[in-house]
């Protein structure tokens, strides 16, 4: 795509950033468009100082708009309105926009054009799920392609957002799209735009239409609006297109509907069926509740059906749906794990949390919550969770970024489990059935991850976040009246604004790759002595793991007295046995630096992801009453004690894990005590490797003197949280 366009500029003589006339004016019209409203824009082109002084070529918004309209975007946007007539609705068309993706060099390191398989070990025995083109599918189709073929997995999003808060009747309902042959990393960064909008379905109210047939008129609007936008598929994905990919390579590309990453209710909308029905397989409705290895959805057994069977199927009668003709497409198994809505929100928020609230009550639940320890990303419910209105966030266990048989296997008894065990949720009176759609879901989880791989690839948080970018700032950018025009014609202008920059990237960084590499290798070795200070050389353990620790150049508390931050027993134990030549002992007269927190870059766990992870360590004590002292701190030796000056941290110790609670399945460890108190020790920041977080063990009932400040010293036994992060929980699961 942007060698095309270099070829176009050079054939009309024109600079790269053309139409503009060098680059400062460029990156004017960049922070106009990102910065400004049309009308702000107007203003500030109008200025006298801004006329007189930079002569720019465009003197209004109108004029400087022109100039936009003429940059580098995609696909032009067009409204096609349909009209709703009872049962008839119009014929309009509108093309996708893989060939943006799959042509964009910015993808070029994070691109596959094949399907491979991935392994764990060097022999090939323990396969590694990850990436779509690590899984079943891709390998399946494509044997039943012509040789030398390319698949583009198509990945659908679609979910209806308001746009305004006080006006609820203002609604778009946008369609996303990104494609299976990007790096499921970079198609989580919103800002790499590896996901983009290609339409604003009909979202209106049919208000003209009786209640009952009401919501059969919405499936089959919906279904002949995709039908539309997704037309072009049935001949790219039959005959192939050749198109020029990002690699600059002419590849024969079948473009295929792969994974449809929706809420529930919206799965049961593309597969025609009733919302208390499994959009995936043919289970019972009454029958949800079980582990049942169901019969599979097909799409012959379900375009078979005629009118009077379309009722006992609990299905809509829809005469032709819009995935009707696609080729290689298997509507019913594109539903992918939606870890946002099926399981955080839907079986954690909307059931498990309800279950136990009511068996140990709301008081008791929200104590639990308030004396959870403190730990760097965790939430910490000051108030407990009763009060909470509306939940966020990501379920870990749940999107696991790889797996194998072995976790595979292990989701499967993780299921199992609960099934074993749930009637005593009836014998408490908590439930009577569980034919819940949503728990049923969970029974399919395994064959997505199989043909698609990890759920982490197909989270809706990321439709969720572009909504703010795709449908509410291009709303307020409008003036609110007749709004979805104006919304695609700023949406097409930002994009244009978008493409041009990376095109002039793409041009800086082409020639210069080699010199950069060598000016990256200088500045390495060429690290300013504040730098130097900053990261810490690892001696020991950090070494060994190959993790670096960096720690803040200004303390948080300079210049505090020893008695404030060790006892003096440990902080002595640690001179004899690391500085046994120094005769000084620690006085009050010796000032310490005390930090914040330390910082770990650990390197890249090839089970989370190929980017390293940064851990942060917090020594924030908390001043005990009577007259305790506050321990665990992270500190540096004053000058007069050596030249060692590596940070220090003062920490108490624990006994080793033993065999995890028969309850919970979780490890325990206690408090490690010596002559009645905490052990401690003093020891070297670089010997600390992995922070970890410990749950107190409650018991029946929670302790009322718990809370998250004193909770290491009131309590006695503790769980280790294996949950506490991505990597933590696989390090856990692989050490089994």
């Amino acid at each position: 795509m942007f060698d095309r366009y270099r070829r176009e500029q050079n054939d009309e003589g024109e600079d790269a950033w053309a139409p503009f006339e060098n680059v400062e004016e460029w990156g004017l019209a960049q922070w106009l468009v990102k910065n400004l409203s049309q009308r702000q824009t107007d203003k500030f082109l109008k200025l006298p100082i801004t006329q007189n002084c930079s002569k720019l070529p465009f003197h209004n918004n109108h004029s400087f708009l022109q100039r936009i309209d003429e940059l580098l975007h995609g696909p032009v946007w067009s409204c096609k309105k349909v009209t709703v007539r009872r049962n008839h609705e119009d014929e309009n068309g509108q093309l996708l926009q893989e060939e943006e993706l799959i042509g964009n060099p910015t993808f070029k390191e994070d691109m596959a054009y094949t399907p491979a398989r991935a392994f764990s070990d060097h022999a090939g025995k323990h396969r590694v799920v990850d990436e779509m083109w690590t899984a079943d599918w891709w390998g399946k189709k494509q044997k039943i392609l012509p040789e030398g073929a390319t698949i583009t997995p198509i990945i659908l999003a679609s979910d209806k957002t308001l746009l305004s808060q006080f006006q609820g009747d203002k609604s778009v309902w946008p369609v996303y799209m990104s494609i299976g042959n990007i790096a499921k990393a970079k198609r989580h960064q919103a800002s790499a735009r590896a996901t983009v909008i290609i339409r604003y379905l009909s979202a209106g109210k049919l208000d003209c239409f009786t209640p009952d047939a009401c919501s059969l008129t919405r499936y089959r609007l919906f279904h002949h609006c995709m039908g539309l936008l997704l037309h072009p598929l049935i001949i790219a994905g039959n005959e192939g297109v050749d198109m020029v990919c990002a690699d600059s390579w002419i590849w024969c590309v079948y473009p295929i509907l792969a994974a449809y990453v929706v809420d529930f209710p919206e799965q049961c909308l593309v597969s025609c069926c009733k919302e208390n029905c499994c959009p995936k397989c043919l289970v019972g409705v009454n029958e949800q509740g079980e582990r049942l290895n169901s019969e599979m959805c097909d799409a012959e057994h379900k375009n078979s059906q005629h009118p009077p069977e379309f009722e006992e199927n609990r299905l809509r009668a829809i005469d032709k749906p819009f995935w009707f003709d696609l080729p290689h497409c298997d509507i019913f198994q594109v539903f992918t794990p939606n870890i946002l809505h099926q399981m955080h929100k839907g079986v954690f928020k909307d059931h498990l949390v309800k279950w136990c609230v009511k068996i140990i009550r709301e008081e008791e639940m929200d104590t639990h919550f308030k004396s959870i320890l403190d730990y760097p990303g965790l939430w910490h419910f000051k108030k407990g969770i009763s009060s909470v209105k509306q939940w966020t966030g990501s379920f870990p266990a749940g999107a696991v970024p790889s797996h194998t048989p072995k976790s595979l296997e292990g989701l499967h008894t993780a299921l199992a489990g609960f099934h074993a065990n749930k009637d005593v949720l009836v014998e408490l009176v908590i439930r009577d059935h569980f034919n819940i759609p949503k728990l049923h879901q969970l029974t399919h989880y395994v064959q997505s991850i199989s043909l698609f791989g990890a759920a982490d690839g197909f989270n809706s948080e990321l439709p969720e976040c572009l909504h703010i970018d795709f449908a509410k700032d291009s709303y307020h950018a409008s003036n609110k009246q007749d709004y979805e025009e104006q919304m695609v014609l700023w949406l097409q202008r930002q994009e244009a604004i978008l493409l041009c920059s990376a095109y002039l990237d793409w041009l800086l960084q082409e020639p210069a790759a080699q010199m950069e590499s060598d000016s990256d290798l200088d500045s390495n070795s060429d690290m300013s002595s504040e730098e130097t200070e900053a990261a810490i050389a690892c001696a020991t353990l950090a070494a060994h793991f190959g993790v670096t620790h960096v720690l803040a150049k200004i303390p948080v508390h300079p210049h505090q007295s020893v008695h404030n931050i060790v006892h003096a027993h440990a902080l002595q134990t640690f001179i004899c046995l690391n500085l046994p030549h120094s005769t000084l002992v620690p006085g009050i007269q010796d000032h310490f630096n005390i930090y914040h927190q330390v910082v770990i870059m650990m390197p890249c766990d090839s089970r989370v992801g190929e980017a390293p992870t940064c851990r942060r360590i917090q020594a924030t004590p908390e001043k005990l009453p009577l007259g305790q002292k506050p321990v665990r701190v992270i500190f540096r030796f004053p000058r007069q004690f050596g030249k060692d000056s590596r940070p220090l941290a003062y920490i108490e110790l624990f006994t080793p894990l033993r065999a995890p609670d028969l309850s919970s399945q979780m490890r325990q460890l206690s408090c490690s005590t010596r002559q009645f108190r905490h052990n401690a020790a003093v020891i070297h920041v670089d010997n600390i490797i992995w922070p970890c977080h410990l749950i107190p063990k409650m018991g029946e009932s929670v302790d009322l003197r718990f809370t998250s400040g004193n909770v290491y010293e009131a309590a006695h036994d503790f769980y280790f949280n294996e949950f506490i992060d991505t990597e933590m929980f696989c390090a856990s699961v692989t050490s089994i």
